[in-house]
Parts: C-alpha cells; sequence; structure tokens
C-alpha cells in the first residue's frame, strides 16, 4: 500500500495567483471582485501577475520569478514545500507558450499533492466561496511511492533491432529523471 500523507490546510490558506499574458486582466477583475475574502489570506504570485496585482490593488503579495523566468517551477517547488494551499491559474489555452513544460509540471505537482487549482473564473469562484475556505482542512496526497512504481519501472533486456517492442513499453509513460 502506497505511503500516503494528511497535510493540514490552516484556516489562513496560501494562495499562489498566476495569470498569462492575455489573462491578466481577467485575474485582475476577480481579485478585485474577490478582494475582502483574499484579505484573509497569504497571497502569492508570479513576478508580473504579482506587480500588476500589488500596484493595482494595493495587495501584500509575496512574488515569484516571472513564469517563464521559473516561476513557475517555483510555485511547484512551494507546493512540495508546504507552503502553498492551492492555485489560481487563468491560462491562455489558446497561445502556445514557450514555458510550456513548467506550466504541464506544475499542474502535475499540484495533483500529486492533491492541491486544489482552478484554471477559470467559474472554478476559482467555487473555490473562494466554498465553507472550507475558512475552516481547516487535511488533504490527503498520492503518496510518492505512487509515482516512484511508474518512474522507477525495470528497463526491458537489449532487444535484437529486428525484434520489434511489444505494444506495452511504447505506450507506457516516460521514466522521470531525477
Amino acid at each position: 500500500m502506497p505511503s500516503r500523507r494528511l497535510l493540514l490546510m490552516n484556516t489562513r490558506k496560501h494562495i499562489a495567483l498566476i495569470a498569462h499574458d492575455n489573462r491578466k486582466h481577467d485575474l485582475l477583475d476577480w481579485v478585485r471582485c474577490n478582494r475582502g475574502t483574499l484579505l484573509n489570506h497569504d497571497l502569492f504570485a508570479t513576478g508580473t501577475t504579482g506587480s500588476i496585482l500589488a500596484t493595482e490593488l494595493g495587495l501584500d503579495i509575496s512574488r515569484f520569478a516571472s513564469g517563464p523566468l521559473g516561476g513557475d517551477q517555483q510555485v511547484g517547488a512551494a507546493i512540495v514545500e508546504g507552503r502553498i494551499d492551492f492555485v489560481v491559474f487563468f491560462s491562455d489555452p489558446l497561445e502556445p507558450h514557450p514555458h510550456d513544460v513548467d506550466v504541464k509540471a506544475l499542474l502535475r505537482i499540484a495533483v500529486v499533492y492533491n492541491i486544489p487549482v482552478a484554471c477559470n473564473r467559474a472554478t476559482a469562484d467555487f473555490l473562494v466561496s466554498s465553507p472550507l475556505m475558512k475552516e481547516e482542512y487535511r488533504r490527503l496526497t498520492m503518496g510518492i511511492e505512487d509515482q516512484l512504481v511508474r518512474w522507477v519501472q525495470p528497463v526491458p533486456a537489449e532487444r535484437p533491432r529486428s525484434e520489434p517492442l511489444p505494444t506495452e513499453l511504447l505506450m507506457r509513460e516516460p521514466r522521470a529523471i531525477s
């Protein structure tokens, strides 16, 4: 049985706010509408987004680097360290992003650590209006063993070039390199 952990979210949540360029205005508007609720929590944001929110709304926001400069990775690391309780990430799915792999890694970490993630305004509204925003909440993580089982699968013995690889090996997810 994989080792799962219960992690405590206090009544004062640690919320990461992220927005792609074409969605910064939407996030600013959402934060403005929910300012009263958000003032009761600790806010974090990636670089430019944090600057805009702090300047426009006078909020105290701890800032990571800009997303393309490693900010998404810093948010992911903060999740792993237990410093972020949930993420509001207004992404722009219609534009290509050079740091798309960082975004995917962030979302993957959020799933592993069972972090609520809102990728649009409706979901963000549901999250902040939940009664759980004012309560302690214990979230169950997947447990690192779940990931290790998938990442550290035995490598098949060398096969002659004329013999094709079995389909199950071709369909398997790539292993993470640590």
